[in-house]
């Protein structure tokens, strides 16, 4: 094996490493988004839980974070819960930081 292919093979490790921790950070994230969301609208015990786990489901629909999005303001003005869909990407975001020094961390 040349020094190049030893190279690109380490490359190619990192990118799957960060990969896998972006997918396990934004799994993480959506779980404590659905956790906040949960509690905005009132919900606690097994019921938060399964939202939030829901919320974590909602992002298998598509690419992005617009399902997620979605969701949380449909279920809000269901719920009538005056939270701003800024507001939402502002704490998606917040939580992202935390979400990837969490997967890092383990």
């Amino acid at each position: 094996m040349t020094t190049f292919d030893k190279r690109e093979q380490g490359f190619e490790n990192k990118f799957a490493h960060d990969e896998a921790t972006l997918f396990k950070a934004t799994a993480r994230r959506n779980k404590l988004l659905g956790a906040w969301a949960a509690e905005k609208l009132g919900l606690s015990g097994d019921a938060a839980a399964t939202y939030a786990k829901n919320v974590v489901i909602a992002d298998l629909e598509e690419v992005g974070d617009h399902d997620v999005v979605r969701k949380i303001v449909a279920d809000f003005a269901a719920g009538k819960v005056s939270v701003s869909e800024q507001e939402i990407r502002a704490t998606m975001d917040q939580l992202m930081k935390t979400a990837l020094e969490q997967a890092k961390a383990s």
